[in-house]
């Protein structure tokens, strides 16, 4: 009987360590888990950029005109990402100055005209889609620093020519008594008289007579992000970009039009970066 009970008290004993060793190599483990994942979550926000997808908008400034964006990332290794972007744009001829005039009514009050472009024949905008790379340069290191990228970008352009439209005035003058036209060989001397301008037709004017101009294009720049954290997207980005359409595009009436733009552009972006 009391071997029965030695032998009992030394399976409890036996059990009682194992349970108790078993429970402090789980923690231990649970402990080394928690670590790894600290470590991890370190290294993605402070230092490497590890995330594998990313999207994010913006908007750019360019010496001959105005873009808005759209893009989406996706991560090839720890030194390029693959993005695909849609872009909408309006070109703007160096020689387009937005004017207005006053005008003095037969009832004794001015009258303020709408602003409107002198000698403007068409508005030209873009609607392009492409495909590129951006190249890591230099990480961030930490939280506090800049992650610097070349970047490398080309696709198709889809040109679209809007005719402008302008309010004229009767040979009076008379603001009441106007007309809505386009420009047209037949109305070139009407369409140039400020005297008959009250000012521009409205945005909504032309969209009807919409016509494609398809091409291509590419740029190359760099882009500077400087969020705290890779998580989030916030760059400035500076570049050059090149287009070529296949018919000239005329934005001037006294213009002879043109195939190829040239132009130098600064941008922000803002978005945000996860793994799938």
């Amino acid at each position: 009987m009391k071997k029965i009970n030695v032998l009992l008290l030394l399976l409890l004993t036996s059990t009682m360590l194992y349970a108790q060793s078993s429970r402090q190599s789980k923690k231990e483990e649970k402990e080394e888990k928690r670590l790894r994942k600290i470590s991890l979550f370190r290294e993605i926000e402070e230092g490497d950029n590890l995330f594998n997808r990313e999207f994010s908008g913006g908007a750019r400034l360019n010496t001959d005109g105005w873009t808005g964006f759209l893009e989406m990332g996706f991560r090839k290794n720890a030194s390029f990402v693959n993005y695909f972007q849609f872009e909408f744009s309006e070109k703007r001829d160096p020689k387009q100055d937005r004017a207005s005039r006053v005008l003095n009514s037969q009832m004794g009050y001015t009258i303020s005209t709408t602003p409107f472009v002198y000698g403007k024949k068409n508005n030209f905008y873009q609607a392009k889609l492409g495909v590129g790379q951006k190249y890591l340069i230099g990480g961030k290191g930490n939280k506090n620093g800049v992650e610097v990228n070349a970047i490398y970008y080309g696709g198709l352009a889809f040109g679209l020519m809007k005719p402008y439209y302008l309010d004229l005035m009767n040979d009076s003058g008379d603001p009441n008594n106007r007309r809505t036209v386009k420009y047209s060989e037949d109305i070139r001397e009407d369409f140039l008289n400020r005297d008959l301008i009250y000012g521009a037709g409205g945005f909504t004017k032309g969209w009807s007579e919409l016509k494609l101009n398809p091409g291509l294009h590419a740029k190359v720049g760099f882009r500077f992000d400087w969020a705290k954290f890779n998580e989030v997207v916030s760059a400035l980005e500076v570049g050059i970009n090149a287009e070529y359409y296949t018919k000239k595009v005329e934005i001037m009436v006294d213009d002879a039009g043109k195939s190829f733009f040239f132009n130098a552009y600064v941008g922000i972006q803002l978005g945000k970066r996860w793994n799938k």
